[in-house]
C-alpha cells in the first residue's frame, strides 16, 4: 500500500484559552474557526475528523462542507483529561504538582485525571486502518501522542514541539502492520 498524508490541525483560539480545557467543552471563538478554515483552504484531504468538542468539531463541519467532504467525529481524538484540574489556569495550581505533571504525566497525572499512556491509547485506535489522505482537527496533546506513535518521539522529543492555536502539523504515513509516519511540514 503507498503512503498518504495525514494533516493535523490544532483547533483555533477557544473560550477560556490559557486554561487546562482538557475535555471541558469550550467552544471556539469566531477568530479560532476563521483561522482554521483559512489554513485548510490549500490543503489536500478525502475526509474530516475531528474530536467531538465544540472547539475542533465546529470548524471541522465548516471545512468538510466547505470542500464536500465526509466529517467523521470521534472522541478518541478528545485533549488529555485533566481530572480535578480541568478549567484551571496552571498558574493557580501547586507549582510542584505542576512540575511533576509535566515531568512525568504517567505517574503523576492531574487528581482524577488522564495518564498520557492511555491518551496515546486512544490515539493509536483511532489511527487505525488510515489508508487515505484526511485533515484531523484536534488538540495539541492529541496531536504530541499522535507523533509519538508514528514518530517514535519519547515524551520529551513531543512535548517539546511548539503546537500553538491553529498549529498544522502534516505527516506523510505508511500503512502496514505498523503505522509509522515522517513529518513533512509544520505551521505555527
Amino acid at each position: 500500500m503507498s503512503a498518504f498524508i495525514l494533516h493535523l490541525m490544532r483547533h483555533g483560539v477557544p473560550q477560556g484559552a490559557g486554561r487546562l480545557l482538557g475535555h471541558l467543552d469550550a467552544p471556539p471563538e469566531a477568530e479560532g474557526v476563521a483561522a482554521c478554515v483559512g489554513r485548510a483552504q490549500e490543503l489536500v484531504f478525502s475526509r474530516v475528523v475531528t474530536s467531538d468538542l465544540s472547539r475542533a468539531m465546529v470548524p471541522g463541519a465548516l471545512v468538510a462542507n466547505e470542500r464536500g467532504v465526509t466529517h467523521d467525529v470521534d472522541a478518541r481524538w478528545r485533549e488529555l483529561h485533566f481530572g480535578n484540574w480541568e478549567g484551571v489556569d496552571p498558574a493557580d495550581l501547586p507549582g510542584e504538582a505542576l512540575a511533576r505533571f509535566w515531568d512525568d504525566p504517567d505517574g503523576f497525572p492531574p487528581p482524577k485525571g488522564e495518564r498520557w499512556a492511555d491518551l496515546q491509547a486512544r490515539v493509536a485506535a483511532a489511527l487505525t486502518d488510515w489508508t487515505d489522505p484526511a485533515l484531523v482537527i484536534s488538540h495539541a496533546g492529541a496531536m504530541r501522542a499522535a507523533l509519538s506513535i508514528l514518530c517514535g518521539f519519547d515524551l520529551r522529543q513531543a512535548w517539546a514541539i511548539d503546537l500553538p492555536y491553529g498549529a498544522l502539523l502534516s505527516l506523510r504515513l505508511w500503512p502496514g502492520e505498523r503505522l509509522s509516519g515522517q513529518i513533512i511540514g509544520l505551521a505555527a
